[in-house]
């Protein structure tokens, strides 16, 4: 059974045991962990597991950019090898408050990747695509123009109660004037090229 909302209200619709061969069978698509379009072509969500393997060939990604310091496993680097995507790793390490250190520079090495349309699709993540993972799209924000407290909103959309303080002041302090990107480069407002066949 599932849920299907119409003009707010929540409805439960029964499906049958068959419901997967009725709607031309094959693989159930299952997405990661905080899985989110940030722009065209590119995406953000926590660490993928093989269960989330055919959703991501679905969107034919080029690239990944790989948050965490720690080696990518085998599966992953196989699923990557196997379907054409290059991962781009930047270590930031996993760190709690108060001690809580984003380096910039890794972040100006990262965005350099995700702005570079020849890499996209890209999907970025870290463990749990909240801040390691947010931090980096609040800095793609900025470029784009957005205000600081829609940045902050996505952030916190996807951090819920472990929002940082210490990330959203990275956020708020990251100097955008020397990259070479500008806001239009990348946007909702182009089409992107590839399509998706469903």
């Amino acid at each position: 059974m599932t849920l299907e909302s119409y003009a707010g209200d929540v409805h439960t619709v029964p499906q049958s045991e068959n419901s997967m061969e009725e709607r031309g069978g094959g693989e159930l698509f299952v997405p990661p962990l905080n899985f989110a379009m940030v722009d065209n072509g590119i995406f953000r969500s926590g660490f993928p597991e093989p269960v989330s393997f055919s959703f991501l060939q679905s969107l034919r990604l080029r690239s990944i950019i790989y948050l965490c310091p720690e080696a990518y496993p085998e599966v992953n680097r196989e699923f990557a090898k196997s379907n054409g995507i290059q991962v781009f790793q930047f270590g930031i390490e996993r760190c709690k408050e108060p001690f809580v250190n984003i380096p910039d520079e890794v972040i100006r090495e990262a965005l350099q990747v995700l702005l570079d349309t020849k890499n996209h699709p890209v999907l970025i993540h870290c463990k749990s695509g909240k801040h390691r993972t947010g931090c980096l799209v609040g800095c793609v924000r900025k470029i784009q123009r957005w205000c600081l407290s829609s940045i902050f909103d996505e952030y916190q959309r996807f951090a819920a109660a472990k929002a940082r303080i210490s990330d959203q002041r990275f956020m708020e302090l990251f100097d955008i004037s020397n990259l070479k990107h500008s806001p239009l480069n990348f946007s909702c407002s182009k089409r992107y090229n590839n399509t998706i066949d469903y």
